[in-house]
């Protein structure tokens, strides 16, 4: 092995080969030929009229040319895509808009909305601003309830007024049957004592 290499050989440069420019001046000249001598004959094939049509009408044609090359695109379909249609949501397409239709559009806006569309931080800006003020007057709502301030508080302590009412009612009359039944116990045993006396 020689002195000075590693392991690692670098190949590169050894076999290079060029074509020489008179051999590909040669080349055309001669498929130009053969192109004039197949038109003159009427054996021009598709592939060699679209070349030269594309090189009598290149500008008249170069709208169509670049509509109709983004539909090639468009409609190619690459890897899986063919057996299978997916669709990227986070995939934008920026289709080219003409001057006055921008302009149509941008009048239809401003006379529908008067506000600005939102960016998303001013939108989280505003949606944590209303959430604020929720929790605001849920809290002074509350504050107001517990004194009973409010409708509800109102409406609440008079329906605890009538009920506290009506168990005091239920309350008393529990008195007075009580009452009632003590009573009659009295009565029968002193009933009992009398008979039982007059037996003795």
């Amino acid at each position: 092995m020689p002195k000075g290499r590693g392991k690692f050989v670098n190949h590169k440069g050894k076999h290079r080969s060029f074509t020489n420019p008179d051999e590909l001046e040669e080349q055309r000249k001669r498929e130009e030929k053969e192109r004039q001598w197949r038109a003159e004959r009427g054996e021009v094939s598709s592939s060699e009229e679209d070349e030269d049509e594309k090189k009598g009408s290149d500008e008249s044609d170069s709208e169509e040319e670049t509509s109709s090359s983004e539909e090639e695109e468009e409609t190619k379909a690459k890897g899986v895509e063919a057996l299978i249609q997916v669709e990227n949501p986070n995939r934008v397409q920026t289709k080219s808009k003409k001057l006055s239709t921008l302009n149509t559009e941008l009048a239809a806006a401003t006379a529908t909305s008067s506000k600005p569309e939102l960016s998303n931080f001013s939108l989280s800006s505003v949606l944590f601003r209303e959430e604020l003020e929720k929790q605001r007057a849920a809290a002074n709502y509350q504050r107001l309830h517990a004194k009973g301030k409010t409708e509800e508080a109102r409406a609440d302590l008079a329906r605890l007024a009538i009920i506290k009412a009506q168990r005091e009612e239920a309350a008393k009359k529990r008195a007075e049957e009580a009452k009632q039944k003590e009573a009659e116990k009295q009565k029968k045993t002193q009933q009992k004592t009398q008979a039982l006396g007059k037996r003795t």
